[in-house]
């Protein structure tokens, strides 16, 4: 899939004047293809990972779901790729950047540790909402290869109360505005359309959760994301941030996908 200065234009005369890029198609429940027992056998499904600080799940908790995954970033330090892998992760998102000057130092090293052990993975950008949208897409660009096996990336969009540089709280509608920006300027880039990830109180605060044709990554450590987020879709639940992983030294986020293994199949791009 290749960019177009024509098309990111486009699709930013769009955004400019209040419009909507059209939805992306979400992963059929029928599909036209079913995975081979090849496929099926290289996942490992319903991992059991330890926490150091665990929550009791009443009713449908994590482990009922088959597909977990990992969010990392430099404060995991140097990660032995294949001992995670072993563990039981099928997915790992790598942060890349955040707001427009910040790059993590160890997103390289990640993001090709990651699949050379052959976990799939994908790149995330923490929003700053003191730099403009655009600004901190091409800074997320320049910092991350176009790779048509990664995951689709990441816009995290969260109140940052411990921040020195940047107390702004915008409201809601310039809230989904800048998102609307990021999206578009990384869907024209990639050929993908990005998942937001984001947080209960900026979820029900913003309004994020309108956007149409946007995917969902919730945080949730306390309830099942339908009893926090009530009536919201959501694509992956990130269960905890104390999470124990063999391969990777302290605590690190641990995330299910909400669908079957066949749907993970076709949703990272493996079949």
């Amino acid at each position: 899939m290749r960019s177009s200065v024509l098309g990111v234009l486009a699709i930013m005369a769009l955004v400019s004047c209040g419009a909507k890029p059209p939805p992306s198609p979400e992963v059929s429940a029928a599909p036209t293809q079913r995975p081979s027992e090849a496929q099926l056998a290289q996942l490992t499904t319903y991992p059991r990972f330890g926490d150091n600080d665990p929550h009791e799940w009443r009713g449908r908790g994590p482990n009922s779901y088959a597909i977990h995954g990992i969010d990392v970033s430099r404060y995991q330090g140097e990660i032995d790729w294949p001992q995670v892998r072993a563990s039981g992760v099928s997915f790992a998102y790598i942060k890349a950047t955040e707001g427009g000057d910040v790059a993590d130092p160890r997103f390289i090293a990640n993001w090709r540790g990651a699949p050379r052990a052959g976990v799939p993975r994908g790149a995330y950008h923490y929003f700053y909402f003191c730099r403009p949208a655009a600004e901190q897409a091409r800074w997320f660009i320049k910092h991350v290869p176009r790779d048509p096996k990664a995951l689709p990336p990441v816009l995290d969009m969260e109140w940052n109360p411990r921040s020195r540089t940047c107390t702004k709280r915008p409201d809601g509608r310039t809230v989904r505005a800048e998102a609307r920006k990021f999206l578009a300027l990384l869907e024209a880039h990639y050929g993908q359309r990005p998942v937001i990830y984001t947080t209960v109180d900026f979820f029900r605060e913003t309004g994020i959760g309108r956007l149409r044709g946007t995917e969902f990554w919730l945080r949730s450590v306390a309830g099942h994301p339908r009893q926090v987020y009530p009536g919201a879709h959501w694509r992956l639940w990130q269960y905890t941030g104390t999470g124990v992983v063999p391969g990777i030294a302290g605590n690190v986020d641990l995330n299910v996908f909400h669908d079957s293994p066949e749907t993970w199949l076709r949703w990272s791009g493996q079949m």
